[in-house]
């Protein structure tokens, strides 16, 4: 069986990553997003082991102190973390993972896992950046603030990725992400293993074809 790669997708807020892998892993078989730990409270309609693993922050510092993440970071008042079995217990079964994580998150994960291909989404300006996190409607004119600061923040680590996308047409981004992926999927040391029995058929005939 040939092993998954590891995938790290970052955006700013409002950029529409979320939106991009949801229906990447929903029209790409073999891939699945890796769901993070967090020290947040559940919010409604959110459930434990799909949208997040929820656990209080003496849990999350315990896992810390047992090297159980790949990458961990603070967000403003909560925690959140990648438990490295989980993903390695995916890419061992040859599924491909996405971490979606931030810059600092992806810094982490390069140093213990380098083969892991990177992509960043960016939104086609700041301007429309603002406009999709106010039509949301779910934040106070101080935390879209907030998250604009972080958004600029993010933004200038993103030549530390190995491709970009411009979310600007949500069909064109999607198509271009699905391209990174399956190009990857192409790779001769995927393929001859995939491909391993159409191979010898195909040798065989050749040397049926020149009698040997």
């Amino acid at each position: 069986m040939n092993k998954g790669k590891l995938y790290i997708i970052s955006a700013p807020s409002g950029a529409g990553k979320t939106s991009l892998v949801k229906r990447l892993v929903s029209d790409l078989d073999y891939l699945t997003v890796s769901v993070s730990h967090t020290t947040r409270q559940i919010r409604t309609g959110e459930r434990h082991g799909k949208d997040y693993y929820f656990s209080t922050i003496d849990e999350f510092k315990q896992m810390i102190a047992e090297h159980a993440f790949l990458e961990h970071a603070q967000v403003f008042d909560n925690f959140y973390g990648t438990a490295q079995q989980s993903v390695e217990d995916h890419l061992d079964n040859g599924t491909d993972v996405i971490l979606e994580i931030d810059w600092q998150g992806a810094q982490q994960v390069r140093e213990m896992m380098p083969d892991c291909i990177s992509i960043f989404i960016l939104p086609p300006s700041i301007e429309v950046l603002k406009q999709r996190l106010e039509k949301r409607g779910q934040d106070s004119k101080e935390i879209i603030d907030r998250r604009m600061q972080d958004a600029v923040k993010e933004m200038q680590h993103c030549d530390e990725f190995n491709y970009l996308i411009v979310n600007d047409d949500f069909n064109q981004a999607l198509v271009e992400l699905k391209s990174i992926i399956i190009s990857h999927r192409l790779e001769k040391q995927w393929q001859l293993r995939k491909l391993a029995p159409l191979l010898k058929k195909l040798k065989m005939s050749d040397d049926l074809s020149r009698g040997d």
